[in-house]
């Protein structure tokens, strides 16, 4: 991993950073592919620049998840081991992660990059427009914003990448740079992989990330520049998320951000019950839903919600017959708000809903609760004003609050997270054997365009020595013979060429078979563009 201001073609080294493919991730390393990211876009950098920068990003890099820290130590020793632009011809297109996240990035931050999934579509188009961009996915959630694309220059599509992001933000890049992660192949493989089996998630092993890693799946059935390589990716994170949470016990007694809000509350109630504390929730979608769902499971019986529409909010309730409920529409939010004590804002709205401005004339709360109204922000964008919190009669928390009820549950569910890597590790292999297994296409191409130029040629040649006196169907027969010659002495190679994908050692023995007959027949992309013109 190096940071990305170097990879971009900047002097200042950031925390951003970037990660490798690990050779053993890569089953066709050993045929000149790169081995670690970012292997060919320094090729300006000399090597005693690269072991200055490799000790500045030391530094910056401590503060890392462990995952990425290490990645971050790898890449820059095999920087420093290459020296040179070895992979300067590599002509695969990279998959880059960039994002950041609720580990590293704080809500004020986070929540000015939220793009709603309603508007995923439009960012992918957005993205796919950029010149070196060919397919894009947006990950957006309360916690992260993560950005996947399939990029023709590792290096310039950083860049774009990068700038679009802030751009979208309104935050300037260098202010930006210092909280983003930028992963590049295998890694960025992984960090989906791990994403959507919880492993990345606030609480550990919560289940609603699945839900959203399927949802950025669909949308991109439906945008064109959600193209073949991400939908295998997300069809593999997917894959992996299901057998996570089915063949380990990461699932058993995890929390989603809902239920660590309830029971963070719960906890900082004087008396650690519900029955005492008058609840009300703004929002009546996803969010809600399992927060009133944990709510019930922790004792709390009675609930008012507040929603724009009757109808959303009439069946969130009806899903919940234990519970008795009062609805109420948005305009009566503050006279509602003024009669409760725990007031949870979890509405898809990207506006401030509740400011310091509008709190001033509410009764108090009961000395019961602590005589504080607690205010509790699991939106992002933020619907409470965190100038609440200078008020001696509230309390603001949000989504990095909860960090207090993770940390307490996080020890139960590391055993199940060692079980859930050895699955992962299984899930990456498909999918780069997968990934590899396509690279034989343009072999093929090109093979078959070779072997038709040369068929064509030597048949115009014959052809003309016979004269005009060959009927057509003579003609035609010499013609069938002379297909039915490179169709056969072509069966073997094409054969060799073939692979679904599904075993990681036999892609590698493909990939070696391609290496060999692109140099046994010297095929360029001019004999891929001749197997085209035939078409």
């Amino acid at each position: 991993m190096v940071a990305s201001t170097a990879f971009a073609g900047c002097s200042a080294p950031t925390t951003a950073h970037v990660a490798s493919s690990s050779k053993a991730q890569r089953s066709a390393a050993k045929m000149g592919r790169s081995q670690f990211a970012g292997a060919k876009v320094v090729s300006s950098v000399s090597l005693p620049k690269a072991q200055a920068f490799a000790k500045q990003v030391s530094c910056a890099v401590q503060k890392l998840p462990e995952t990425h820290k290490t990645a971050s130590m790898d890449a820059l020793k095999k920087l420093q081991a290459a020296g040179g632009n070895r992979y300067a011809n590599e002509k695969k297109s990279s998959i880059i992660a960039i994002g950041l996240s609720v580990h590293t990035t704080p809500v004020d931050v986070r929540e000015k990059l939220a793009t709603p999934s309603e508007l995923w579509p439009e960012a992918i188009a957005e993205l796919c427009e950029l010149p070196h961009i060919e397919e894009a996915g947006v990950l957006s959630t309360c916690n992260r914003m993560e950005v996947y694309v399939s990029a023709v220059s590792f290096n310039r599509g950083v860049r774009e990448v990068e700038e679009w992001m802030s751009k979208r933000s309104g935050i300037p890049l260098e202010d930006l740079r210092p909280y983003l992660f930028l992963l590049r192949d295998g890694d960025a493989t992984n960090h989906l992989l791990r994403v959507s089996a919880g492993l990345e998630s606030l609480v550990m092993g919560e289940g609603q990330i699945l839900a959203q890693v399927k949802s950025v799946f669909q949308v991109g059935q439906d945008a064109p520049g959600f193209g073949r390589y991400l939908t295998g990716l997300f069809k593999q994170a997917i894959t992996a998320g299901k057998r996570v949470r089915s063949e380990t016990s990461i699932a058993s007694g995890a929390v989603s951000v809902s239920s660590a809000a309830a029971e963070l509350v719960q906890m900082k109630l004087p008396t650690n019950s519900w029955d005492d504390a008058r609840v009300c929730i703004i929002g009546a979608g996803t969010m809600s839903r399992l927060l009133v769902k944990h709510l019930a499971s922790k004792g709390c019986k009675k609930v008012t919600v507040l929603n724009r529409s009757m109808p959303r909010a009439e069946e969130l309730a009806a899903d919940f017959p234990d519970v008795e409920f009062e609805i109420k529409l948005m305009p009566d939010m503050m006279e509602v708000v003024g009669r409760s004590d725990v007031v949870f804002a979890a509405s898809g709205s990207a506006d401030i809903l509740i400011d310091e401005t509008m709190v001033g004339d509410l009764p108090a709360c009961p000395d019961v609760v602590g005589g504080q109204r607690r205010y509790v922000d699991i939106a992002v964008p933020r619907n409470i004003g965190p100038g609440l919190n200078d008020r001696h009669d509230s309390i603001v928390y949000n989504v990095d609050d909860l960090k207090e009820v993770v940390e307490k549950n996080k020890e139960s569910r590391m055993s199940a997270a060692r079980e859930a890597e050895v699955l992962l590790v299984e899930e990456q292999q498909a999918f780069e054997a997968w990934r590899d297994s396509l690279e034989t296409v343009p072999t093929i191409k090109r093979l078959r365009g070779k072997a038709e130029t040369i068929r064509a040629t030597e048949l115009d040649k014959a052809l003309t020595r016979l004269g005009e006196s060959l009927t057509k169907k003579e003609r035609k027969v010499l013609e069938e013979m002379s297909r039915g010659i490179v169709n056969k002495l072509l069966h073997g190679p094409m054969q060799a060429l073939r692979s679904d994908g599904k075993d990681p050692s036999q892609v590698g023995e493909t990939l070696d078979n391609m290496h060999a007959l692109e140099r046994m027949f010297d095929l360029s992309d001019e004999d891929e563009a001749a197997m085209s013109r035939k078409k």
